[in-house]
């Protein structure tokens, strides 16, 4: 049986809702939903869906490597969106982090996120591969 690896950021959050940024078992690691909420709490790029989803990825990259992974082994990402007319800045945002990998992604717009000004919410699975 794969060892479980739970890869924590830090956040409050982690212990309060019950969950881990990252979770490795084998060569598998699930990215939790991740917003762009720096390491004071506060939203990064307020209004703007560009930045949010450009910290987003840095900060999944983050977790990917604290798990021995790398963007380059993502295989899947799920962007949900406060607002699907803006799909095209952070399609832009995605393209620039994942245009060579390109993974299986969906992006979904939804009512809203935990906090009113984050647009943009992202999960990441990857698959490490002995290339890695």
């Amino acid at each position: 049986m794969s060892q479980r690896q739970n890869i924590s950021s830090g956040a409050k959050w982690e212990d309060i809702v019950g969950y881990s940024r990252a979770v490795r078992v084998g060569n598998v690691v699930e990215v939790t939903g991740t917003a762009a909420v720096d390491d004071q709490g506060a939203v990064v790029g307020v209004g703007d869906p560009y930045q949010q989803t450009r910290f987003i990825i840095a900060k999944i990259e983050r977790a990917l490597e604290a798990a021995g992974a790398t963007l380059n082994d993502v295989v899947r990402t799920r962007i949900f969106v406060t607002d699907i007319s803006r799909w095209d800045d952070i399609g832009r945002a995605h393209r620039e982090a994942f245009g060579a990998i390109k993974p299986a992604t969906t992006m979904v717009e939804v009512r809203a996120l935990i906090e009113p000004t984050m647009m943009v919410e992202i999960e990441a699975s990857a698959i490490i591969t002995e290339a890695s």
